[in-house]
């Protein structure tokens, strides 16, 4: 069974996309409209997605049916059903048609894209329906069944039926993760090109394209989530409007296709006590022995600035730094291995190698936010509070990150105190918590409480979000 990846992190593919929106599954949120009356014989739909957790069962993207035994449906499978699953479901609730691809999504660092045209008037059968990954056709499935008849009618063309995007009409099934550039086509057969393009000096990178100029039919609808007070608007000109169920202006996200934010990386659970939510940017990290989850970008060179608030603790002994380690140990906490480091919240310490910690903050509680400046242009680490440079701006020297196994650097967070429980919500600029003060880098990018610019060890340092078009530049 192939693994296939998502868009290249790093390439700056030109065309952006500005927002998605952050689905958590443990919320139940969704989108969901009442379909109007059109043909539901031809029909182009495409997505963005970015995936949280590989483990999760079927997550849903699109789904429009009449009841749960007439459905037309696109969605993730995963964990045991791994890969990209299109189902065309008849009135007995059997599978009439389905696609379910080969290829297994599992990487929770980049974007996918899915294409599916739908033509029941096409001559050829097997050009009835057409999947695509990534601007690539997909010819090899773990599982098809079904032919589509000429001229089938899909429930996108049933006046009344239930659009939603998200779940599915049995409230289940709902998706975890990022949704970005929506785009149903009604009526119209589109070529993959009419949504992505591959990349000139890359070919084998598939970006998207402006959709604006599209028509897009009775039906048909265009959701770019770029206005957080409406986020169920449609910008297709047809106002085809979603409602918005259990999301918030929270939820928008600027982590997207076209600027890829790091997150936390739940495959990293050693234990497997952790739980991931809002976009893998908040842990939860239970009572008992558990290992330190790592970014899933790391970092070999340049400056780096990420916030990471502490929501709560049941005791003042948790753990905020960076690690060469990938967390593999059964016994790995942060600060454990000999390029790891950790700042506990108890006495502002340092720890690092098992050691028994190097004086430098003041300290921390829930509640605050925490600022981690990693510079590896000088080989320091740096801590604020709440926006205070702790040690008077003095930098905690570090190992070279090619001197390390693995030749990187991650951040990371933890509870140290097996006893106790903590929670942490990340921030890599794109954040799942409210900003009271927006600060960016240097290069616009990101949404921080505080400034990501210091001066640290008698000088002015400028540190930058953690994303795709940063680390093409800095990385």
């Amino acid at each position: 069974m192939p693994l296939i990846l998502g868009t290249n992190s790093i390439k700056d593919t030109g065309y952006d996309i500005a927002n998605s929106l952050r689905f958590n599954q443990g919320s139940s949120d969704y989108l969901n409209r009442t379909n109007g009356s059109s043909t539901g014989k031809i029909w182009s739909f495409s997505c963005w997605f970015k995936i949280s957790d590989p483990s999760d069962t079927n997550m849903n993207i699109f789904n429009v049916s009449s009841d749960a035994n007439n459905t037309t449906y696109v969605e993730v499978a995963t964990k045991s059903q791994n890969g990209l699953d299109i189902q065309v479901r008849n009135g007995s609730g059997t599978t009439y048609i389905r696609r379910r691809s080969s290829a297994v999504l599992r990487d929770v660092s980049s974007w996918y894209n899915a294409i599916v045209i739908f033509d029941s008037t096409n001559s050829t059968a097997d050009d009835r329906i057409k999947v695509f990954l990534n601007g690539s056709r997909l010819t090899s499935f773990a599982e098809t069944s079904g032919t589509v008849d000429a001229d089938y009618v899909t429930q996108i063309g049933v006046s009344g039926a239930a659009v939603e995007i998200g779940r599915n009409t049995s409230a289940a099934h709902h998706f975890d993760g990022y949704l970005a550039e929506i785009v149903l086509v009604d009526g119209t057969a589109l070529s993959t090109t009419d949504f992505g393009e591959f990349d000139e000096d890359s070919p084998t990178i598939w970006k998207p394209k402006d959709v604006s100029g599209l028509t897009f039919g009775t039906n048909g609808f265009h959701l770019d989530f770029e206005n957080a007070s409406s986020l169920g608007a449609d910008v297709s000109g047809n106002s085809n409007n979603f409602t918005v169920n259990n999301l918030t202006s929270v939820d928008q996200s600027t982590d997207t296709c076209t600027l890829n934010y790091s997150t936390m990386n739940p495959i990293q659970n050693v234990y497997g006590k952790q739980t991931f939510s809002n976009g893998n940017l908040q842990i939860v990290s239970p009572s008992g022995d558990a290992s330190a989850p790592h970014s899933t970008f790391g970092v070999s060179s340049g400056r780096w600035y990420v916030e990471a608030k502490l929501d709560s603790a049941g005791s003042n002994q948790t753990l905020i730094g960076v690690s060469s380690n990938e967390a593999t140990q059964t016994d790995y906490h942060l600060g454990r291995g000999a390029t790891s480091y950790g700042m506990l919240s108890s006495n502002g310490k340092i720890y690092n190698n098992n050691d028994g910690g190097t004086a430098y903050g003041s300290g921390y509680s829930a509640g605050n936010i925490l600022g981690i400046y990693l510079d590896l242009e000088d080989n320091k680490l740096y801590f604020s509070v709440n926006g205070t440079l702790q040690n008077s701006g003095t930098g905690h020297s570090i190992t070279a990150a090619t001197s390390t196994e693995l030749g990187f650097y991650f951040f990371s967070g933890m509870q140290w105190d097996n006893a106790q429980s903590c929670q942490w919500s990340f921030n890599f600029g794109s954040p799942n918590f409210s900003i009271s003060s927006s600060n960016t880098d240097d290069n616009s990018y990101g949404n921080f409480e505080y400034s990501p610019n210091i001066t640290g060890d008698g000088s002015a340092k400028k540190f930058y979000a953690l994303n795709s078009k940063n680390l093409a530049e800095f990385g």
